[in-house]
């Protein structure tokens, strides 16, 4: 797309779904807002790509459950082509030896264990309740801990959810204390007796982490998945009609609807900045584009330590953006099938592969000395299935994410690793459904260097920063830069690793906009005034 004959009021640095999300609430407001995207396509790693010739999968995100609602509506994204409707798919778990169960259904469950099949509906109410006073606080800037120093703003947003917590009564107030900082295992032990369930709540707890289900603080993992359940509206998860990127062409349509401008193939090399302040960016071909505000859809540590430069910050918050937690482990598969073997083609939906919370640990113990895990454990859709047109007729995909293969590696190359990622993960599904080798014509694996060479992901994690208690809320990323606000006056963050974090929400680019939008009104007004 052409540049803009003006110069900007705002560059947002990237055209994934925040970024998108950012753009359109920017330009909603009456702003000039540009967006530079270095690949030639928009959406990040929520992209719908082809593969091998024929076969079209999502790139990295492969399955919808956090976007917000509120998101959804202002910014039109039905009328921009969004279809969500029938696209609600259940998780199933697929256990050795042909059996399984789906986890939304109480008689499923029975099959494994009665007194599941009772107490794990309960418990995950109780936990989806617990994790709605997180999911409150989605759409609001965590403010700074100084409550002598905060503004009636930060002080009104602390108060909503301080009351979103005191609504859960007495009992589950005091339960999410007892919990927060538990294990996910000690918690599956509290609620649950059966292994395949207990290891399904494990397995919830644990994804998009480098950690066990031993770890400290995976029940808040767990948590903070289940409040992206409830925020989108659906309250499960959704495969969209033409993949992922469904999602980000919608928000790119709503963007440049509302007057955005987006330029694919502009990669940005670094942030402009001038008297201590943002003044725009320098492409990789050595174009300006000037703008007094600069927003960053990239990662934390990308933005502080390439785009704004370790000179332009000082030490402390350098240090700070060296030692965050980008510790991607998880591998994503994609897999051209001629076929499926009975035991994909009855499930279809959501499919886990994880029998035993012990199963879960060893993997983990795998990653946690730099291995690639034995027997990963997996998460799987079939998108094909209610969707043709992402294989050839008669044809399917297979989208895996496979936990655990780490960034960190000390025993193997990244070859080697992607080699073994993808023979072992085939091997764990050929257990749960035989035939499936003989079924696959052509694979594709992206280790966590993969997600990081092609989607910009440091350390190939996907959250832009583990979703941990002290990488959250206005830990998020960092104590200098917890309200988008980076260092730098005139940079922000509004991507993953800022307040809430991952998933594909639209809630950190909401967030920023709305910040941006602030401080471009304060200095109007201090214009005004001079």
């Amino acid at each position: 797309m052409s540049a803009p004959r003006t110069q900007p009021d705002v560059v947002i640095i990237g055209a994934g779904h925040n970024g998108l999300v950012a753009a359109a609430y920017l330009a909603k407001a009456g702003l000039k807002v540009t967006v530079l995207e270095a690949a030639p396509q928009v959406g990040g790693a929520a992209v719908t790509r082809e593969f091998v010739p024929g076969y079209k999968v999502s790139g990295v995100a492969h399955l919808l459950h956090a976007l917000h609602p509120t998101i959804a509506r202002d910014l039109g994204l039905a009328r921009h082509g969004l279809d969500l409707r029938a696209q609600r798919v259940a998780t199933r778990c697929l256990l050795p030896g042909g059996s399984s169960f789906d986890a939304g259904d109480a008689a499923s469950i029975a099959a494994i264990s009665r007194a599941d099949a009772e107490a794990y509906p309960a418990a995950m109410a109780r936990l989806t309740r617990m994790a709605g006073a997180l999911a409150a606080y989605a759409l609001s800037t965590p403010p700074r801990p100084d409550i002598a120093r905060m503004g009636w703003e930060g002080k009104l947003s602390l108060g909503k959810f301080a009351w979103a917590m005191r609504r859960l009564g007495r009992k589950d107030m005091l339960e999410l204390t007892r919990i927060l900082t538990m294990n996910v295992n000690d918690l599956a032990n509290d609620y649950l007796e059966s292994e395949p369930v207990r290891a399904l709540l494990c397995f919830e707890g644990v994804l998009g982490l480098c950690l066990g289900p031993r770890s400290p603080s995976t029940v808040f993992n767990l948590l903070y998945r289940l409040a992206s359940l409830g925020a989108n509206g659906q309250g499960g998860f959704l495969l969209p009609k033409g993949g992922m990127g469904s999602v980000t062409h919608a928000l790119a349509k709503a963007a440049t609807a509302a007057g955005a401008t987006i330029r694919t193939g502009a990669a940005v090399d670094h942030i402009l900045i001038e008297s201590d302040a943002a003044a725009g960016v320098v492409l990789s071909t050595g174009e300006e584009v000037r703008a007094p505000h600069v927003a960053s859809n990239a990662d934390p540590q990308r933005t502080a330590l390439q785009l704004i430069g370790p000179r332009n910050l000082d030490t402390m918050f350098v240090s700070r953006m060296r030692h965050l937690r980008m510790n991607g482990s998880a591998a994503k598969i994609h897999l051209a099938l001629d076929g499926l073997p009975e035991a994909l083609a009855k499930a279809g939906g959501r499919l886990v592969v994880a029998p035993k919370p012990d199963d879960i640990e060893r993997a983990y113990d795998c990653a946690k000395y730099g291995r690639v895990s034995d027997r990963p454990a997996l998460e799987v859709t079939i998108p094909s299935l209610g969707d043709p047109s992402l294989a050839p007729a008669g044809k399917h995909v297979a989208s895996i994410v496979a936990q655990y293969c780490p960034y960190r590696l000390r025993e193997s190359s990244v070859n080697e690793a992607r080699q073994q990622i993808g023979a072992r993960s085939l091997a764990v599904l050929e257990e749960v459904a035989p035939g499936l080798g003989q079924r696959v014509t052509a694979m594709e694996v992206l280790t966590p260097h993969d997600l990081e060479a092609q989607f910009g992901m440091t350390g190939g994690q996907w959250h832009h920063g583990e979703i941990t208690l002290d990488q959250v809320l206005f830990l998020r990323p960092a104590g200098q830069a917890q309200e988008y606000r980076m260092p730098v006056p005139g940079v922000y963050l509004c991507g993953a690793g800022a307040h809430p974090g991952g998933n594909v929400s639209g809630a950190p680019g909401y967030n920023a906009a709305r910040e941006i939008l602030k401080d471009v009104r304060a200095q109007k007004r201090v214009v005004g005034a001079a």
